[in-house]
This record gives structure tokens, C-alpha cells and sequence, in this order.
């Protein structure tokens, strides 16, 4: 039986989406967020998640599972203490992508292509939901007045980008 010596590689983040990370469509704006992390908490439906880590937004992800995301990197030591909280984390920085949806409009587009009652009263500063943007499965946040986050699948950011670009175009 021969041993293979152990490999170790860096892993270089590339962006998921193609051409500027910001566009401006008249009071609207769609920015493509890279670098942070985003974290996969998966504990036990009806089971509580530990209290949010400093520094991270906490995103309802399903029954007993949600979505950590922080603005900074983390190192993996950062990731093991949180893990050691007691509720199972796996990393999706590399697997989700951040887009950041805000301006006056941003109901308006959004609803071009989701389901979900955006209403102010209703889908609350912190709120989250998993939903569909047209076909592409995202996590939906709102994180400010006019202000809200996607989460798409890493694979489907570039086409949902696409998508809110020209959907966007109207009120350009």
C-alpha cells in the first residue's frame, strides 16, 4: 500500500459574476458583494439555533437551519468556534454568492420576479425566506428600509445578475 504525501493548495476566490459588481438603474442599485463568509447552520427542525455570533447576520434558512453571513472572512479557527457552539456548520462562501438589491424601487423589482408578500409591515428588517427569484432558488433578506439580499446558488448567480439587470432596465 504506498502513501500519497499530504497536498495543501490555497483556495482563490473568483467572482461568480461576470462585468461591474455595482450597476445603477436610476434610484435602484445592484451590487454583487464578494469576499465575507457565509455559513450553513443545520440543526433539527423545532430545535433552536445558538445565539448569533458577533458580527454575523442570522438568515432563516428552513426548519432548524439557517444561513450566518458575515461582511469579513473568516479564518478557520472562526469557523471551528463557532461550530463549537453545539449546532452543525458548513461553510457555503464558496457554494452562495451575495447580491445586494436597494433603492426606492426595490419591492417593485422584486416582485418581478418572486412571490413573496414584500409589503413593509409584512416581510419585517430582518426578515428571511427561502423562495424563487423567476426559476432560481435564493434566500431572501431584507436588511434595510429599501434594502435586501439574495443568496443564489453559486452556479446561478450569474444568471439571476442577468435577470435583475433586466428587470432593473425600466428604471433606468
Amino acid at each position: 500500500m504506498s502513501e500519497f504525501p499530504a497536498m495543501e493548495f490555497a483556495l482563490v476566490p473568483e467572482p461568480a459574476v461576470s462585468g461591474e459588481p455595482v450597476k445603477r438603474y436610476g434610484l435602484l442599485t445592484l451590487e454583487f458583494v464578494s469576499g465575507g463568509t457565509i455559513l450553513q447552520w443545520l440543526g433539527k427542525p423545532g430545535e433552536a439555533l445558538p445565539a448569533t455570533p458577533d458580527g454575523a447576520s442570522l438568515r432563516a434558512a428552513g426548519p432548524g437551519q439557517a444561513f450566518l453571513v458575515f461582511d469579513q472572512l473568516l479564518k478557520p479557527d472562526e469557523v471551528a468556534a463557532i461550530a463549537a457552539l453545539g449546532v452543525p456548520v458548513t461553510d457555503q462562501s464558496h457554494g452562495r454568492q451575495r447580491i445586494r438589491l436597494s433603492g426606492g424601487p426595490v419591492r417593485q423589482l422584486l416582485a418581478k420576479g418572486t412571490a413573496v408578500d414584500l409589503h413593509p409591515q409584512t416581510f419585517v428588517i430582518g426578515r428571511s425566506v427561502m423562495t424563487l427569484f423567476g426559476h432560481i432558488g435564493i434566500n431572501l433578506t431584507r436588511t434595510g428600509a429599501d434594502e435586501f439580499e439574495l443568496l443564489p446558488l453559486r452556479g446561478f448567480a450569474q444568471s439571476l445578475w442577468d435577470e435583475l439587470c433586466h428587470a432593473a432596465a425600466e428604471w433606468a
